[in-house]
């Protein structure tokens, strides 16, 4: 059985060697003093500091992340919303569209995504006057769009499986719908409406594409500003910023596993 073991084991190995080793490489190359990023000459901070006086890419980190943390909330309310059409009336006229416009943005190509909220986006400024121009609004609006598809498989897959039967109990003991799905539902997929969050705050953030199309002169962000400097090559300073970037993730990643865990052992 060991001997057996050996390739499945060695193949996991490469597979994850394949995946951490370039990020474990960036983490190490941020400390870099050469301003070369593949050449190493000594351990050195100062492209931590130069980060943070670099005020274009630390602006557009933060436009970034408001972005994402806005998606992603509005991304779960609206989601959660959808996926509970879903699964609680399951035979209301127009399901079927319904359902293929939840799941379209999960198979369109982000070029037709993009390229159609910016025809809607003018034509919407040339007739009511809104929005005007393009910027946060936008790129917010967009990056729901089709996050909210997202949300809504993780949360619909959660709301499948779970006991209504503990619904119908407290409805029977008298509680109002609302008052058991504050009280009862929420909790018991909480841990989907998080993952959910996370994904949608992924996908934000790590957009460029639609960004691309939707984004105004004075909004750039992050994944753009990366892209046009990428093209005049790389600076350490990127290697400092995805550092820090893995960081906050890894971070976030161990509190909400623990979070779940300890829900977990609360049931």
């Amino acid at each position: 059985m060991r001997r057996r073991r050996w390739p499945l084991l060695t193949v996991l190995a490469f597979g994850y060697a394949f995946l951490y080793v370039p990020i474990l490489l960036l983490i190490i190359y941020s400390f870099n003093e050469s301003r070369l990023v593949t050449v190493w000459t000594g351990f050195s901070t100062k492209w931590y500091v130069e980060l943070f006086r670099n005020e274009q890419l630390l602006d557009a980190a933060w436009l970034s992340v408001r972005i994402a943390a806005v998606n992603a909330t509005l991304a779960v309310v609206l989601g959660t919303l959808a996926a509970n059409a879903l699964v609680r009336h399951r035979n209301f006229r127009g399901r079927t569209g319904f359902e293929l416009l939840l799941t379209a943005p999960l198979v369109m190509p982000d070029v037709i995504i993009g390229l159609s909220l910016l025809l809607l986006f003018v034509a919407m400024q040339e007739t009511i006057g809104w929005p005007d121009g393009r910027g946060f609004t936008t790129i917010t609006i967009a990056h729901v769009t089709f996050s909210m598809a997202y949300v809504a498989v993780v949360v619909r897959a959660r709301l499948s499986q779970m006991d209504r039967s503990l619904e119908e109990a407290a409805m029977d003991l008298g509680a109002r719908p609302l008052r058991v799905y504050l009280t009862i539902t929420l909790p018991l997929i909480a841990p989907a409406l998080l993952s959910g969050w996370l994904l949608a705050f992924t996908l934000s953030l790590d957009d460029l594409v639609i960004a691309s199309f939707v984004a105004g002169p004075g909004s750039t962000t992050l994944p753009m500003v990366i892209y046009s400097s990428v093209r005049m090559g790389v600076s350490p300073q990127i290697n400092a910023l995805a550092t820090i970037i893995v960081a906050v993730v890894t971070l976030a990643v161990v509190i909400a596993g623990i979070s779940m865990r300890r829900g977990r052992e609360a049931r």
